[in-house]
């Protein structure tokens, strides 16, 4: 009997890849599936989501509150941020404090690495807190924004991934940590990224996979050595020193289980984005 394929996609970096060890490395029994993996980054995945093509697919929490219809969220793998998250930083053009007034009134520029990811949402309900509005959102590849940021295209740079624990090697300056900022608002870890599974597939499919998802990141935690191993090669030039504490970040009991707090982060967090009209409805999240 030909084994059920389930395309799984998510994205190349260290963390994810760690979770995904098991499966991707075929250190686990899956059964009557067979998992082929597709590594793309998170806004090319969130986009592709709209059309259900994957069965399996990490997507931002925000672009959640667009899916809900196609796709129902893993009770495991997530990414939380438990004060820490996606950063905000500067190349010396940025003025928090006076941000209207920077560069005479000027619209600022601030890459993102995509409209539809958590940061991006993040940013948005950070600015308007902080009452700054004349802020222009240009999207560049999550792995560019470093770059765009210091050849001064751009006045500062949404950073997710590895760039968090790396910033200041580059030079750059800290504006605000999104995550921290998240935390002080509502007292919740702020749900980066989770995995979610296509909601016409059968229950008793939907079930099982969200199972083995479960033991892939059960796996990666119990033999933590291979399983970096397997991810230095996914971290862009990260120490294994600097990738073993950012996968440390990501991938934990939170990642096991979002547990009761997780799942009332995402509900904030979606209420949030369709009170501030980021979002285009109100979402309550369904989990698997």
């Amino acid at each position: 009997m030909p084994k059920q394929v389930i395309r799984v996609g998510h994205s190349p970096d260290s963390d994810d890849a760690f979770m995904f060890y098991a499966l991707a490395k075929e250190k686990i029994d899956t059964g009557n599936y067979e998992f082929i993996h597709e590594l793309v980054d998170i806004e090319t995945l969130n986009r592709r989501a709209f059309h259900g093509e994957l069965e399996l697919t990490a997507v931002s929490v925000h672009a959640y509150a667009y899916l809900n219809d196609v796709y129902a969220l893993c009770n495991c793998g997530a990414s939380m941020g438990d004060k820490y998250g996606p950063i905000l930083i500067e190349n010396g053009n940025w003025d928090k404090i006076n941000c209207n007034n920077t560069k005479g009134g000027e619209t600022v520029s601030v890459a993102v690495p995509g409209t539809l990811t958590t940061a991006y949402l993040a940013l948005k309900l950070y600015l308007a807190k902080e009452g700054i509005t004349n802020v222009e959102f240009v999207p560049v590849p999550f792995d560019k924004v470093f770059e765009a940021v210091k050849e001064k295209k751009h006045d500062a740079g949404l950073v997710i991934h590895e760039g968090q624990l790396t910033y200041q090697r580059e030079g750059f300056n800290l504006i605000a940590d999104l995550g921290t900022w998240f935390y002080q608002e509502t007292g919740l870890p702020l749900p980066l990224g989770a995995n979610a599974i296509r909601k016409d597939l059968p229950w008793q499919v939907q079930s099982d996979v969200v199972r083995l998802l479960k033991q892939s990141i059960q796996y990666a935690l119990d033999n933590r050595d291979s399983a970096l191993d397997y991810a230095l090669q996914f971290g862009r030039g990260l120490q294994r020193n600097d990738a073993d504490k950012f996968v440390g970040m990501y991938v934990n009991d939170w990642t096991l289980d979002f547990g009761d707090t997780g799942r009332e982060a995402v509900r904030t967090l979606l209420k949030m984005a369709y009170d501030n009209k980021v979002a285009p409805k109100l979402v309550v999240p369904e989990f698997i």
